[in-house]
Order: C-alpha cells, then structure tokens, then sequence
C-alpha cells in the first residue's frame, strides 16, 4: 500500500512535471513575496526594494507614506519598484494596486543564520523566563523563513508561506527565543522597530548556507552543474505537453502490436514510452460521453483523448476506465495518446483484458497496431549520475532556498549561529565561515555587513584531566575569523551552556552579549564588547606569562582564583596549571612541569569553570599557544 502511494505521486509528478499549474485568474491579481505581508518590518534609512509578480505588462502602483511608485511587469511577469530611505516609524499602510498591507513598520531588521540553537522555539523557555508569556511589544516583529533545500539551483521565491509576528501575548509562542531577547535588547536601547528575519534549520551543516560560488575552494562540497543539466535533460520527457495533441504527426514514430510488454517487444527502456492510436469513429458517438477501457498496465500511465487528458492510474494493480467527457470525441480522425512509465523497465500493457472506447449504441475497438516512441530514458542519465554521487552531501542547498530568495530584503545585520554539526571537521571551519561571511556580504551587496557570531557554548560531561576537543578548536575557529574578518563581533558563551543539552535554554545571556557586539560595530558607541584576547606569552623558568588585548579596565576573575589554565612542556601532555594575575598579565605554572612550553585556557567541550575576564565581566575566548 504504501508504494502504491509513492508511485501515485511519482506518477502525478511526472505527469505534470513541467506543465503550468496557473490558471488565468480574473482580474489579474499581483503577487507579493511572503515577505511582503502584514505586519512587515522594512530597513530603516537605506533604498528599499519591493517586488512581485503580475501577468506581463501589468501596471502595478505601490502607495506607502503618501507616495505612490509606478511600474509594469517584464515580459516574464516579474516588477519591482524602489522606495526611497525611509525614516522610523509606524504603523503604516502598503498598497499594491488592490492589495492592501497592513500595519507595516519601518526600524532595523537582522538576518539570522545557523542551525537548531538560532531557531530554539520560544516556547521551550517559558517556565525559565516568566515574562515570554505576558509579553506586550507590538513594535518588535519576527519572520521565520520556511524551510527549502535545493542542491540543484538557487531559488526565486520562498517555499510555503511565511508570516511576520508580533511580540504580543496572542503572537509571541511563534517566535524563536534567541530573536526575541535580541530583538527586546535592540528596541529598549533604541526605541526603534526590530525586525528578525530567521533563516535556520536545525542539524545543518555550514556548507548548506555558502553558495556555490564561494565553495570553490572545496571541491568534495561541489556539484557538477554540467553532470546535473544533462541528467535532467536525460530524464526530461521530449513527449510532455506535445505529442498528446490530436493534431501531431507520429507518421515517423515506430509501430507495435498492442497489448504486449515492452521486452517483448524490443523496448529497453527504464523511463516513458508514448503510445497514438489514430481511429475514426460512429456518428453516434460524436460529441458524446463516452467510457474509454485500457485493460491493466505497469506501471504508470497517463491517458488522453484528442488531446484532453482523461485520467491516470499510478501503479500496476488497478483496471483503467476513464470517462471521456461530452465535446471531446469529434466526427472523422480521432486520437488516444498513452503515456506509460516503468522506471524498472518492466513496462506492460496486459494481454486478455478490454481495451475499447464505448458509446452507448456503438463502440471501437482499440487493441491491435498503436505507433510508439520513447519519451526519456533514465539509463541514458545513468552517467551523469555517477558524477553526482555527492549530491546529498554538496553545499548550498540552504543557500540556495532560504538565503537567496531573501536577497532583496535590506537589512542591519546578521546574526549566525552555528557550529555544532561542523565540530567533528573543526580544521575546516574558519576558511568555511570566512566565505559564508563573503558570501552573504556579496549576495546583499554591501562589502562591510556586519556580522555577529556566537561561539559555542559548554556542553557534555566535564573532564577530570586537560584534553583536546573538536568543540574546543570550533571556538577557536570561531575567534579567529572575529579577529580576522573585519565588520566582526564575537559572542564569547562557554558559561551559558548546559552540559546535558545542546540547546541549552539561556538565550538572554547570549542575547545580550550579541547585543554589546551589535553596540559596538552596528551602531558605532565606544563600548567594551569584548574580553581579554590572547597576545603573547613568554617562558621564565618554570613559568609562562600571558600578554592581552582588549583587557579594558584591567584583567579579572570570576570566584576567588582562576580556572581551567592548563600547561605542558616539550611531551606536550597537558596538567592543569595554577593562574594568577599580576601586573595586567596572567602567570601559569605547575609543580609537575619544570620547563613549560604551552598554556591553554578553556579548552574543552565544557570549560564552564573557565572565568578569567576583565573588569566588566566579559569572559575571555578560549584560546591555546600551541599550534599542536
């Protein structure tokens, strides 16, 4: 039963498989973007683009704050008009032509990425955080994009239909949590609108969010876009939408004896093949309904009468008897076109069964010499397939569904948090997320977008002895492409975890911490966003000595002495190290290491115990003096 449900899509699919499924609506209605809805929230003081759909040369006027644009679909139905800056503010009204959108604001929208923790479900955090529940603010909104994964192509337009929210009572449960708090943090300081636009999907890896073009330099995340185009056109049915007509001329098509099975008949083939059977008919039938019988096939098979189509059965059990509907059959030639799918090659028209077109006084038989011809067959893309044996695991799916199509959409910033699928391959992750940063930068066109990362946070049991982790050297790619990427600002989080989960329920710490980011390099105030950075060290004696940056007032500690420093020497077999600051600087050593040569701080899956910091309580990134 559950094959036959399979097959029945699959039929359905290639049935209609690149035939329009748009009817001519009246009047002509123009189409938004999901984005374009109520509620929205566009980008405040930039050029803002709003775009859609309409038959070609349509007139489309957009009105918005008391100025009206006028523009006209392309001959591929696509228009757009470009708004001036807007200042903050609303509610407002859209209008595009009769269409109305509602309660529209204007303030600073951000761009969030990652995996499960950036799209951790508000809902999750309301027993931790009481105030989610009761929250008021209608000048907060939240769009999350719907999930699309296609390796294939980039995408125009969103999947399904995604919906902007506000942050009421009646709407909150809809947001995820780590856009709320940001979003709260933003408009209490600001006091202008926050939109959050949420692109994310749990368990993805980084490579899913980089578009092909800026993968190059990692050949195994590629598609073979020649091997892809001649699999689809070696798939691709040269009957679809063609050789059904009553009118086409199959006189150059092969002839075969129908019923039969294709082996019998010479026919390998693992794809379609087209059946015509030109017959004329009794003047008691003309125009009338009529009752087509084709006996039994395997496996699929798509039936027209004079070019109308009349039914489809998708696999190989059931009898086929279509009605032909009144004003289909004509007087003089008439046409029965089949379409026949057996993917495995085992394609049959069964013996021993009726096969005839019957009126109520006459009928017409209809077995006998049929002219058929394939339309695809999949063996002939068998050799391109091979060369896309490593499409379920190329990059830019994500990209190319959930990014892509929100090109148009201006915005303040991004937000990206992700990392956890990528731990196990930490060594690659640096040049990774250097080009997703490229990448999204030249995708919205604006070289210096700013970009807000959340390191990972603790998780698992803690160790009883210093030892090297994936997530301890993600971090570490994470701190580097901050230091090393500008427009950059780091939300260092190995105190917000939980050990037993991966989606530790915080989000309002790091929420915050983002935020003294965003302070900082999205809104220009001289504020201390960071904590103290790894500079150098020096060896003296037993002991090493360590130089920072961004120490701010002055280097600190969280409890009554520091924790999570460990030091090795030359067998490189870390012990964990006694810490103490002196002088602007931190001196590591241990009894049990008498010629030091390396110090790491925080470097493990859960270095939660970790609290170096300066004198405004920002934590210090992990960070080693190795290079092991």
């Amino acid at each position: 039963m559950e094959m036959g449900k399979v097959a029945r899509r699959l039929c359905l699919g290639l049935l209609f498989g690149g035939m329009s499924c748009v009817g001519n609506e009246a009047g002509a209605v123009v189409k938004l973007p999901s984005l374009v809805g109520d509620r929205m929230v566009l980008q405040r003081e930039t050029d803002l683009k709003i775009w859609g759909w309409a038959d070609p040369g349509e007139k489309v006027t957009v009105r918005f704050r008391g100025a009206h644009y006028y523009t006209e679909a392309d001959g591929q139905g696509r228009w757009h008009v470009m708004l001036p800056p807007q200042l903050p503010g609303g509610p407002f009204l859209m209008e595009v032509n009769e269409k109305v959108i509602r309660d529209v604001l204007v303030g600073d929208v951000f761009l969030c990425g990652g995996q499960s923790n950036q799209e951790n479900p508000i809902e999750r955090l309301v027993e931790k955080f009481p105030e989610i529940p009761v929250s008021n603010n209608h000048m907060i909104r939240h769009f999350k994009v719907p999930y699309q994964d296609d390796v294939r192509g980039v995408k125009e337009n969103l999947a399904g239909s995604g919906v902007w929210h506000s942050a009421t009572a009646s709407e909150v449960m809809n947001w995820t949590s780590l856009a709320y708090f940001f979003a709260t943090e933003v408009y209490n300081r600001y006091k202008v609108p926050v939109g959050m636009l949420v692109s994310s999907k749990g368990g993805t890896d980084i490579e899913s969010w980089i578009s092909q073009e800026h993968l190059k330099d990692f050949p195994k995340l590629r598609v073979d876009r020649e091997a892809l185009e001649a699999a689809a056109e070696a798939k691709h049915d040269k009957g679809t939408g063609k050789w059904n007509r009553r009118d086409f001329d199959d006189s150059a098509w092969d002839s075969v004896d129908v019923p039969g099975t294709w082996r019998e008949t010479g026919i390998r083939v693992k794809g379609s093949v087209w059946y015509r059977k030109n017959f004329r008919l009794p003047s008691s039938m003309v125009g009338r309904h009529a009752k087509l019988y084709m006996g039994r096939m395997s496996d699929c098979d798509s039936v027209f009468v004079n070019g109308t189509f009349v039914g489809t059965t998708a696999y190989f059990g059931p009898p086929r008897k279509y009605d032909v509907p009144a004003g289909v059959l004509v007087e003089g030639v008439n046409n029965v076109t089949l379409k026949l799918t057996a993917l495995n090659g085992n394609g049959e028209i069964v013996r021993d069964k009726v096969y005839k077109l019957k009126g109520d006084d006459d009928e017409v038989e209809l077995s006998g010499v049929w002219k058929y011809k394939v339309g695809f067959d999949r063996a002939e893309a068998e050799p391109y397939e091979q060369r896309l044996a490593n499409l379920r695991h190329a990059g830019s799916g994500l990209y190319n569904g959930m990014i892509y199509p929100v090109r148009n959409w201006k915005v303040k910033a991004a937000i990206w948090y992700q990392g956890e699928n990528n731990a196990g391959r930490a060594g690659e992750y640096a040049p990774l997320l250097t080009s997703l940063i490229a990448d999204w930068r030249e995708t919205w066109g604006w070289p210096e977008m700013p970009f807000l990362l959340v390191q990972l946070p603790n998780y698992m049991a803690k160790q009883d002895k210093p030892s090297d982790s994936g997530w301890a050297r993600l971090r570490e790619a994470q701190f580097q492409v901050s230091r090393n990427v500008p427009h950059t600002a780091l939300a260092v989080t190995y105190d917000a975890g939980e050990w037993n989960d991966i989606h530790p329920l915080d989000k309002k710490t790091v929420a915050r911490r983002l935020f003294l980011g965003a302070r900082k390099i999205v809104y220009g105030e001289k504020v201390a966003a960071s904590g103290p950075i790894y500079k150098g060290m020096e060896t003296k004696g037993n002991r090493i000595i360590l130089s920072f940056d961004d120490a701010g007032r002055g280097l600190s500690c969280r409890g009554g002495r520091l924790k999570h420093f460990a030091i090795a020497g030359e067998d490189r077999k870390f012990v964990w190290a006694d810490a103490v600051i002196k002088g602007g600087k931190v001196v590591v050593s241990s009894p049990e290491v008498e010629h030091p040569v390396a110090v790491r701080y925080a470097w493990s899956n859960n270095p939660e115990e970790a609290n170096l910091c300066n004198k405004d309580g920002l934590l210090a990134s992990p960070f080693r003096t190795d290079n092991w």
